[in-house]
């Protein structure tokens, strides 16, 4: 089986459900919205949140889908950096318990965080604090490492550093890796445009990408959208929410439908997605059946809290796979 890497920024989420947007509203944060914060910031957010019940699990986009990976059975690594701090140690015990092979950059700054606000319709309201993960240099990432790989997935919101996105790319080209991208975000999309369309053009082999961050690539709509993308992309996925998610592979599309599911928290529902179709890409999977496990796996990730599937599931699909 081919080997997958990943890079991102590494945070641990802190999850918070809440009943209504009055403590939005107090912390004037835009519900649905991702607001970058800086340490002043996360300090007044977590006094706010102090007495509230709290989940805390390792997160990060990249790193999400790395641990879906593992979780599937594939050799799996991710490239991240955290603080030499109990968070950054609980990120590190999360990745070897899970099967995640670590290369993980330490920092004297603290952990980012990803501090997430779910309403009772699911929705979530992102306030983030980068720490550690934003001050991940190229130097820092060793080139010896893409040599025990074959493939790796970079997350869009890497985009905001430039220098270590492209270095990354140059680097898993020279050592003859295929490179995935996740967009991320519409908005991220919208205001590095240029710099994307070269990553899409030179570098990426793989993208994914939802009906917005489709959009705002390419000015199009859904089929039109995966049509343009293709054309930069051995392969494009658009993710288009209830309606499913179409794949162009090899000049075809495959249209992927939805799996029924109670939404609760769609937090991670995409980068577990990520996970279903390259677990089934390296292993030879046909577009309908990789996009078929990718879509199941976001089905039952969006009936529970946080962005990591419970023992549970894993035991079911494995049960359902005999």
């Amino acid at each position: 089986m081919k080997k997958i890497l990943g890079i991102g920024n590494a945070l641990v989420d802190i999850l918070v459900h809440i009943d209504n947007d009055e403590i939005l509203d107090r912390l004037h944060l835009s519900k649905g919205g991702m607001e970058m914060i800086d340490a002043r910031r996360k300090r007044e957010i977590l006094e706010e949140i102090a007495g509230m019940p709290q989940t805390l699990a390792t997160g990060g986009s990249t790193s999400n889908t790395i641990h879906g990976l593992a979780r599937l059975g594939a050799t799996a690594g991710y490239i991240g950096k955290v603080g030499n701090d109990k968070l950054g140690r609980l990120f590190r015990q999360e990745c070897e318990r899970f099967g995640v092979i670590p290369h993980l950059i330490g920092s004297d700054e603290d952990t980012g965080v990803a501090i997430t606000f779910i309403s009772p319709n699911a929705e979530r309201t992102f306030a983030t604090y980068l720490g550690a993960a934003a001050t991940m240099q190229p130097c820092e990432v060793d080139a010896e490492i893409f040599d025990s790989y074959d493939l790796i997935h970079i997350e869009g919101y890497l985009i905001f550093n430039h220098d270590l996105i492209l270095d990354v790319c140059r680097k898993a080209k020279a050592h003859g890796l295929q490179v995935s991208m996740d967009m991320a975000s519409y908005n991220l999309i919208e205001s590095n445009l240029d710099f994307v369309k070269m990553l899409l053009r030179d570098f990426v082999d793989i993208i994914f990408a939802n009906e917005e961050e489709a959009k705002a690539y390419t000015g199009m709509e859904q089929v039109e959208a995966l049509h343009a993308l293709s054309k930069e992309c051995a392969i494009a996925i658009v993710k288009v929410g209830k309606e499913g998610s179409y794949i162009k592979m090899d000049g075809e599309v495959t249209a992927i439908a939805p799996v029924d599911a109670q939404r609760i928290d769609t937090t991670g529902a995409g980068d577990i997605y990520a996970s279903g179709f390259l677990y089934g890409l390296v292993n030879g999977y046909s577009a309908l059946r990789a996009g078929n496990l990718a879509s199941y796996l976001s089905s039952r990730m969006i009936e529970h809290v946080g962005a990591k599937l419970p023992d549970e599931e894993w035991a079911k699909l494995k049960k359902e796979e005999r």
